[in-house]
């Protein structure tokens, strides 16, 4: 029998032959990144704008400044009315009125202010008083804590369902820090509810300029903005209505608590609950910075509803973080997919 031509024989793979050095897909060259992930920056600048402490040499020029401006005024004005005075009587008289109206005006500015500022003192005084009264536990302390805060809201209607729900049921409570947290629902959940919906509300609106609009430092604007209103709104909410001046003292107050304590730094861990595990790495950069920024807002306005509170919260009943910007967020990331 003459064998085939061209048969060929059982063909070997030798399996369990080791892989050359550098075959291994661990051991490849991680890939560059492009771009590098968001970081809030327009939420760090305006953080960093509005904690900026000046040094009491700048604070003395500008007051000096300011009343030499103010002395040079007065004296133009002043000049300005006499000359007129002696060429028309009718109209130096008039615009001696105007004058009179203007100053007016700014004294009831002043005045304004400076009860703004009495609001917001007497507020914080409650606060420290109330944070004591939840350490030590006592009865008589916790008392006058909330008759206090039944005073503080005595004025408002949104509060008289639950001052009479406290009237009603706090002469069956004996101990201190169920009293407080008696106050805490029957008063301030209604409030904190509101305060959330405004902390909300700023960082959808943030996350969206930011978002949508490419000008430079228009996501700045917009961040510092909306955290002033939403500081503002919080304040008010909890009965500390602060005029301009008292606004900004409590806008810087927030800012530098959370530079100090390293808190306006985010990472990614605070956006699992909105973007979902690597999805970031998909969005567009300018997504990711409106997210990031309005990741920011909500921890500012967390902060400002622990300063502007009038009873400190306690682990139970502070708002999480998380919860908020998943709440804040979470529609605006679907719409825009």
């Amino acid at each position: 029998m003459t064998e085939r031509k061209g048969h060929r024989g059982p063909v070997l793979f030798e399996l369990d032959k080791e892989a050359e050095p550098g075959e291994s897909p661990a051991e490849a060259p991680p890939v560059p990144e492009t771009t590098p992930p968001p970081e809030g920056a327009a939420m760090k600048a305006a953080a960093r704008v509005a904690a900026r402490q000046s040094s009491p040499l700048v604070r003395w020029f500008w007051r000096l400044l300011g009343a030499i401006v103010m002395l040079l005024v007065t004296s133009a004005a002043w000049a300005f009315v006499a000359s007129l005075m002696a060429q028309n009587v009718v109209l130096g008289w008039a615009v001696t009125g105007l004058f009179g109206l203007f100053a007016l005006v700014v004294l009831l500015i002043a005045v304004r202010e400076a009860r703004a500022f009495a609001r917001l003192g007497r507020v914080d005084a409650l606060h420290r008083d109330a944070g004591a009264a939840q350490n030590e536990g006592g009865l008589e302390a916790a008392r006058r804590v909330v008759d206090r805060l039944d005073t503080l809201y005595t004025a408002r209607d949104d509060t008289r369902w639950g001052r009479e729900r406290l009237a009603e049921r706090r002469g069956d409570v004996f101990d201190g820090p169920a009293l407080l947290s008696l106050a805490e629902r029957e008063l301030l959940a209604p409030l904190d509810l509101a305060a959330a919906r405004e902390v909300q509300a700023a960082a959808r609106q943030v996350a969206g300029v930011t978002a949508l609009v490419p000008l430079a430092f228009a996501d700045v604007a917009a961040a510092l903005s909306s955290n002033l209103r939403m500081i503002r709104r919080v304040a008010e909410i909890y009965g500390g209505r602060s005029g301009t001046l008292g606004t900004w003292r409590l806008t810087r107050a927030v800012f530098a608590h959370l530079l100090a304590t390293g808190a306006i730094a985010a990472g990614e861990d605070m956006l699992e609950p909105i973007l979902g595990g690597s999805i970031l790495a998909r969005l567009s950069r300018r997504f990711g910075e409106g997210v990031v920024n309005g990741t920011l807002t909500v921890r500012v306005g967390v902060a400002a509803m622990e300063v502007c509170r009038p009873i400190p919260f306690t682990r139970e009943t502070r708002p999480s973080v998380r919860n908020l910007v998943a709440q804040s967020l979470t529609g605006l990331f679907d719409k825009s997919r």
